[in-house]
């Protein structure tokens, strides 16, 4: 068994050795992977699936390494790394070189095996995905994981259905039937149903097994034909379905040791037509057993106790089982080892009995040497003084020399016969009838030793010397050639070893090592005594020609030598190249069918009679171009008749100058090391060699120095030419500057000439700016002033206005005074409350308060509709709040305080609102009580009542929903102040303290319009840098 380490490689061979399972294991190789880092540890396989072919197989291991192997290029290539371990494989898609892995996050990948790209990738399981399983065709896959099922299109890569389940019954397995268009999906609790892949229909429902035999079934193989599936679990027994009658009709008991079974495969057979019979059971020993269903007898099994299988899986064409053992290797099973035994064909009915030979032996006859437990050969017994056994005949056969029994059963002699009544052996057997004759060894470590030295330099440049057209051809007999030099170094040195190789190299291309042990068991025995005169064609070997051929044919051989050709033109041509130039393929491997059958000396035999029986046309020939055409070209020539001569030839030649008195019997090529072949003169070889070795040693040096000159005069041609093409260059350069300078100097004059003009340019465009500014000035300095002078007279028409509307509303403030007491007193709080929340944006809170007090004064028209006309300019905000605060200055003496308080909330400056409260309450003598104790209780609702407090942000909040309220409030308030009106106008002293707070309240007039004119600038200072434009502001 072999084992390959895969270690850090990403390419490389399987096996270095053609592999050779025995029929003990099958096993052909074993493949681990360990990391060769410093604690090195051992990467366990996971998952196996095949290619369609049957020749590829994919392999991922925990750490998401995944490998192709290729079985029959005999190399296996890393495709992907990703990073995660992989739970299932499918390599059978439509697109050859894709596969599909499920990985440990869910999700699905489709990669290029060529390329090592990413295809795409699938999402949508929430849970591991256990099975892919490919549709016949290769377009179509389902991926099945414990919660779910999904098919996919592998043309879109997008998901086509889903199966969902109740979380009660989970899924075991969904997969699609062999070669047709059904999904099988069977489910924990027994439940196996059929459905149409297209319009996903369900066909059928396999009826639940029979209570005696109930058992949870947990995997599942189907027959090629998909009429027979079968089912297993945690049991011995063995259901088998017929799907085409939907019923159970067969249960297999497995043999007592198996308890639970782990996985169920067929067996695929070229001649069943895909109603397999051989099924191979996993059971939970790691134990494989392969039954015949219909039998129910044990074939084979693989694995053991010691070295268990964790999961298996067998090739479409049932050639090799690819299994992942519980040490985490990877055991390829080659099926014809495994079945060797039980394909084994019957013996043969006809028997054949064959006569004794001729020259009979008696029992007496046949005697043993017994020295010492040495055997030696047959010999009589006169005079021998040593004890002897006599070994008796047996009778039950015929008696055979040990030297005609073959290795694989054959017998020489039966060969021969059968060679000799059919000519030739037939061409399906021809190679392994030879490698019976030829006795091969097969010595696959010594032969990959010596392929493992390289090409021998003898033969570096062969394509030179022999341009053959097929590369595979060429490597083979360089390799060839080579492993030949590297086991004795005469042949090196043979000039005529690729000739003589060639038709074995064309023949045997497909297997080196037979190549290589057939020529070289062609040199040990069929070319004997060759090497002696080396370098010189073997002088002895073409005298026993001539000897032999001047015996049969002399006027032949006085024809050679009358027109002066020796052996040399006549009988070596063929010789060095094993008359491949004079034959056919046919007529070649007819040739050589007798040629191993017989004593090495047939061959030279086989010289003279091409010779003989090519007489007439030779005898023609009288020039020496015409022999040498002759002998190295075809010629119409019988080889039947030819192979007939040498027959008569072997058995007429005389003893003495027989060539198998002077060549030894045929020896087999030694097996475990080739045998040392030395039968040449060593030191001709070893001072070629040495010679070969100084001229190669010579002109290496010679090729050196030669290279060092070319070197250097490539740097001396290279420097000359850099020299010339620098000296080029810098006259350039200096033609360039000189012609640049002039440029520039003109350019300079063009620049100063240009500069004057925008000088020139530039003064006028100031002056005109200048006239411009000036003239925008003084258009702007008008503009601003007659704006001012109209703002001015907008502001005297405004104050005309107020003053003539307080003259008419000073009649009505003593009946607004307690309405407007309360307002006040209602206005406060808001201010204060408006205050304590917000004091950043006091000013802000106060426009809003004005606003909504504006609003309020808006609805009462019918009592303050003079109070609201408002100018519709511009600057609307603005003007709103000075003509309110202006209004509010100027209502009745009982509300100044509270004009006072609007227009200090407006400035944000408490203090000076209080003194106008103060003011206000001198003036109001008659509301001074009232007014002390509305401060008093505004004092007193600011740091105690709550309640109050609440009721503010209630009104302010809710302006809307307290207005009927307001409005009833407003009209009691009224009615007050026209009933204490009355009763002012009845009193006289009243009238008086009317005139006198009059008159004060001119005086303090004086002093609020001088304020309010202040606030109007500024107020108006900034409306207009709100509404003017940048331009005028920046003025």
């Amino acid at each position: 068994m072999q084992t390959t380490d895969l270690g850090n490689k990403e390419s490389g061979k399987i096996w270095h050795r053609k592999p050779s399972p025995a029929t003990r294991d099958g096993i052909i190789v074993n493949i681990i992977h360990n990391t060769s880092e410093y604690h090195p540890k051992v990467l366990r396989f996971l998952n196996v699936a095949f290619d369609g072919s049957g020749d590829c197989l994919i392999a991922g291991d925990h750490q998401g390494n995944i490998y192709v192997f290729d079985l029959c290029g005999n190399r296996f290539n890393l495709v992907q790394r990703t990073a995660q371990a992989c739970t299932a494989l499918a390599f059978n898609l439509r697109r050859k070189s894709e596969f599909l892995v499920a990985l440990a996050d869910y999700s699905i990948k489709c990669f290029d095996a060529v390329t090592k790209e990413l295809v795409s990738w699938m999402r949508g399981h929430e849970s591991s995905v256990f099975s892919i399983s490919v549709h016949a065709s290769g377009k179509y896959a389902i991926t099945t994981s414990s919660d779910t099922a999904q098919l996919w299109d592998l043309d879109t890569f997008q998901r086509k259905r889903k199966l969902n389940i109740r979380q009660s019954v989970g899924i075991q397995k969904v997969f699609f039937l062999p070669l047709s268009n059904t999904i099988l999906s069977c489910f924990k609790d027994n439940s196996i149903f059929a459905w149409e892949c297209d319009t996903l229909f369900c066909k059928y429902q396999l009826p639940a097994p029979p209570e005696s035999s109930s058992i949870l079934y947990r995997v599942f193989a189907v027959t090629r034909d998909g009429r027979i599936l079968a089912a297993g679990g945690k049991s011995n027994h063995l259901h088998l379905w017929c799907l085409e009658a939907a019923q159970l009709f067969r249960i297999i008991q497995m043999p007592t040791k198996v308890r639970a079974i782990r996985h169920l495969e067929f067996l695929p057979d070229s001649f069943d037509a895909g109603s397999n019979q051989v099924l191979g059971v996993l059971s939970q020993d790691g134990i494989m057993r392969f039954v015949n269903i219909q039998t129910c007898k044990l074939l084979f099994e693989i694995g053991s106790l010691d070295e268990g299988i964790s999961s298996s899986i067998i090739s479409p064409h049932g050639r090799y089982i690819a299994s992942i053992m519980e040490n985490g290797s990877l055991n390829i099973y080659s099926v014809q080892a495994l079945t060797q035994e039980i394909n084994k064909p019957p013996p043969p009915l006809v028997k054949v009995i064959e006569d004794l030979p001729k020259s009979k032996l008696s029992s007496s006859d046949l005697k043993v040497k017994i020295t010492s437990g040495r055997v030696q050969r047959p010999a009589t017994s006169r005079e021998s003084k040593m004890q002897t056994r006599i070994l008796k005949q047996d009778l039950t056969g015929n008696f055979e020399n040990k030297e005609n029994e073959l290795s694989d059963g054959l017998n020489k002699k039966r060969l021969q016969i059968l060679l000799k009544g059919y000519g030739e052996y037939p061409t399906k057997y021809r190679m392994f009838i030879w490698r019976s004759l030829l006795q091969l060894p097969e010595n696959h470590t010594a032969f990959s030793s010596l392929i493992d030295k390289g090409t021998h330099v003898a033969f570096l440049n062969l394509q030179k010397k022999y341009p053959i057209k097929s590369r595979k051809l060429l490597r083979v007999l360089q390799r060839t050639l080579s492993a030949l030099a590297h086991w004795s170094a005469i042949f090196s040195d043979t000039p005529y070893l690729p000739l003589l190789a060639f038709p074995f190299v064309k023949l045997f291309q497909n297997n080196q090592l037979i190549c290589f042990e057939v020529v070289a068991t062609l040199i040990i025995n069929w070319c004997q005594h060759w090497f002696e005169y080396f370098p010189n064609p073997p002088i002895n070997i073409l005298s026993m020609i001539e000897n032999i051929l001047a015996f049969h044919d002399k006027e032949l051989l006085q024809h050679f030598i009358d027109h002066d050709i020796t052996s040399q033109l006549y009988a070596w041509p063929l010789l060095e190249t094993v008359f491949s130039e004079v034959l056919t393929r046919e007529e070649w491997l007819k040739l050589f069918d007798n040629v191993f059958s017989n004593h090495p000396s047939f061959l030279l035999m086989t010289v003279v009679a091409y010779n003989v029986c090519s007489r007439a046309p030779l005898l023609n020939c009288k020039l020496k171009d015409d022999f040498e055409y002759f002998f190295h070209h075809r010629n119409n020539l019988d080889i039947n008749v030819v192979v007939r001569e040498v027959y008569h030839l072997m058995e007429t030649t005389p003893t003495d100058i027989h060539p198998d008195s002077m060549l030894d019997a045929f020896v087999a090529l030694t097996k475990g090391q080739y045998p040392v072949f030395n039968q040449y003169p060593k030191f001709i070889v070893d001072y070629q060699t040495q010679e070969r070795e100084r001229i190669r040693n010579d002109e290496l040096d010679y090729l050196r120095e030669r290279q060092t000159v070319e070197d250097m005069q490539a740097e001396v041609d290279q420097q000359r030419a850099e020299d010339e093409a620098w000296h080029q260059k810098q006259e350039l350069l200096r033609k360039a500057e000189e012609t640049r300078r002039e440029i520039l100097l003109q350019e300079e004059e063009k620049m100063i000439q240009q500069r004057q003009r925008l000088a020139a340019v530039k003064r006028e465009l100031k002056l005109k700016e200048i006239h411009l500014q000036d003239s925008a000035r003084r258009r702007f300095l008008k503009t601003q002033q007659d704006q001012r002078e109209m703002e001015l007279r907008r502001l005297d028409d405004e104050i005309g206005r107020k003053v003539h509307m307080r003259d008419q509303e000073i009649a009505a403030t003593a009946r607004d005074l307690e309405m407007r007491q309360l307002e006040l007193e209602s206005q406060k709080r808001l201010y204060e409350k408006n205050l304590t929340r917000n004091q950043e944006a006091v000013a802000k809170e106060v426009r809003e308060d004005v606003d909504a007090y504006r609003r309020k004064m808006d609805l009462e028209e019918h009592m303050f509709h003079k109070l609201i006309e408002t100018d519709q300019n511009q600057s609307q905000k603005t003007q709103k709040v000075i003509e309110e605060n202006l209004a509010k200055a100027e209502q009745a003496c009982l509300n100044a305080d509270w004009q006072i308080h609007t227009l200090h909330k407006q400035k944000c400056d408490d203090l000076q609102r209080n003194e106008c409260y103060q003011e206000v309450a001198k003036l109001l003598q008659e509301n001074r009580r009232k007014e002390i104790e509305v401060l008093n209780a505004m004092m007193v609702e600011e740091a105690k009542k709550r309640k109050e407090a609440e009721e503010k942000e209630f009104y302010l909040r809710s302006e809307k929903k307290a207005s009927a309220l307001s409005d009833a409030s407003r009209k009691w308030f009224l009615q007050q102040e026209i009933s204490d009106a009355l009763e002012h106008a009845e009193n006289p002293y009243n009238k008086v303290s009317l005139n006198r707070r009059t008159m004060e309240w001119d005086a303090m007039e004086q002093n609020l319009m001088e304020k309010v004119r202040n606030l109007r600038k500024r107020l108006t200072a900034q409306a207009r840098n709100r509404c003017q434009t940048p331009g005028l502001l920046a003025t």
